[in-house]
């Protein structure tokens, strides 16, 4: 019963999968710091510093068994999380304890290992992001040719495909997808700048050298698995990195908030359903009911990332000069959360979209109650070619239309606007005449060459060029 007597995040117990929770772990954090003082280590004994390779022999021999209670212990002690496993490391590394955090200041093991966890955070969303495209790509392209029928304002409007509405989703997808690849790739590490990010304290252990400061930084920034190091900054890099990073979640969430919203006005029209399992209960109450739970999380999860947005951007407008400490709690919250959250967002978008339930036959059940109106300008142009008058018919379906409407909203009745057409004769035409007008097919435009040429040419080669990514296998907890 012990575990139940705390709080537990729901982003820990319920949405967040167990690789982007190691990325945020505590474990993750502390063993980075340990490979960021190795590093430093081995670019100062590379540039001349008196340390031996027998100080490093024994960081790297130490870099994963952390002695996690003596620097808790320590941490109570000096109120200082760095020092405190600085301390620890010591411990353990007698012979290194010397040269450990050697020039550098709290912010060098904080605030690149922040950087370095948000690139493996967002390498993740990425390849969920791919394997969400995916699905959605077979799913459009698998009902490219549907009919079914178009809203605007959810008013019934001309007809679309199904596919083609995924497409939608797709292209969605396929813009978040721009945008945390040129976020991954401008992603720099901090480096090592010093207190007030001049690099005095490097400059004085290199006796002035100039360049061996600026080698300092490109070493170890390799070493870390980064191009380049940010040129500037004060003791912290700029806050509005952070903001930066949470504006792609938060796009993310967006695109998915959208396909969410959809899928539910879909599943009230009884025409695509989110999956629902075999003993799955859909109410407390009402047993027949098949809820689209996922669905309204997905735009739960999706709200919460969008409104985690805020706290990057106050954080980044009020920081004071070269350093303030008021970003750290805001930060520790804040990030991973966003992370966790959008991580949990895209398992059940993958969840969702390679699941989903389509009903063909009340998609051309609420098509062919609609398409009657929308088939009037190709009823009026066969017309025209079989000798009416263009004005004469145009108002002529202009009251039958209303009538029709009329009666089926006002009585409850069925469209019997063909009907009043096919009896009207002033229309040069038959019934068989304008029954072969009634295919959604012939009022599609090109949708469905709009789906195959937009999944070929944008979609496809990216699949392809990250198909060693295209292997997500989804667990959906709770």
């Amino acid at each position: 019963m012990e575990a139940f007597s705390s709080y537990e995040s729901p982003l820990s117990g319920r949405y967040a999968s167990p690789e982007m929770q190691k990325i945020f772990s505590l474990s993750f954090k502390f063993k980075t710091w340990r490979k960021l003082w190795i590093a430093l280590a081995e670019s100062e004994k590379e540039l001349g510093l008196p340390i031996t390779e027998e100080q490093i022999k024994e960081l790297r021999e130490n870099a994963e068994n952390i002695n996690y209670e003596e620097a808790k212990q320590r941490e109570k002690e000096v109120r200082h999380d760095v020092m405190s496993h600085v301390y620890a490391y010591g411990l353990q590394c007698p012979k290194a304890k010397g040269i450990i955090h050697l020039g550098a200041t709290s912010c060098y093991v904080g605030d690149n290992t922040d950087l370095i966890t948000m690139r493996e955070g967002l390498r993740l969303i990425r390849k969920k992001l791919l394997n969400c495209m995916n699905v959605l790509s077979d799913f459009a392209m698998k009902y490219r040719a549907l009919p079914m029928l178009g809203y605007t304002h959810f008013q019934a409007a001309q007809t679309v495909t199904l596919g083609k509405r995924a497409s939608l989703w797709l292209h969605d997808l396929y813009l978040d997808f721009c945008e945390i690849e040129e976020c991954i790739t401008s992603l720099k590490l901090l480096g090592c700048k010093g207190t007030t990010g001049t690099q005095a304290s490097f400059l004085e252990l290199f006796e002035g050298d100039h360049e061996k400061c600026k080698e300092l930084d490109r070493k170890i920034a390799k070493k870390m698995g980064f191009s380049k190091v940010y040129p500037v900054s004060g003791q912290t890099y700029s806050r509005k990195v952070d903001f930066r990073v949470l504006s792609v979640l938060s796009a993310i969430a967006q695109s998915a908030h959208k396909f969410s919203n959809d899928l539910r006005l879909l599943q009230h029209l009884k025409e695509v359903e989110e999956p629902f399992e075999k003993k799955q209960i859909g109410s407390s109450a009402m047993a027949y009911k098949r809820n689209p739970m996922r669905a309204e999380r997905m735009a739960a999860l999706s709200n919460f990332i969008s409104s985690e947005i805020m706290n990057p951007s106050i954080t980044a407008s009020t920081q004071w000069f070269e350093r303030t400490l008021d970003d750290s709690a805001n930060k520790r919250l804040s990030v991973p959360e966003a992370f966790l959250a959008c991580d949990g967002l895209l398992d059940l978008y993958y969840n969702v979209a390679e699941n989903l339930v389509v009903y063909p036959k009340m998609i051309e059940k609420h098509l062919q109650q609609e398409l009657p109106f929308m088939a009037t300008e190709n009823i009026l142009m066969d017309a025209v070619k079989k000798g009416g008058d263009r004005q004469e018919l145009h108002e002529r379906i202009r009251m039958h239309s209303m009538e029709a409407g009329k009666r089926v909203k006002e009585e409850g009745l069925e469209n019997d606007l063909l009907e009043r057409i096919v009896k009207d004769d002033a229309f040069p035409l038959t019934e068989e005449d304008i029954q072969g007008l009634m295919r959604g097919e012939l009022y599609i435009g090109r949708a469905k060459e709009q789906v195959e040429e937009f999944i070929s040419e944008y979609i496809q080669p990216i699949l392809e060029e990250n198909k060693e990514e295209l292997n997500l296998s989804v667990e959906i907890a709770l």
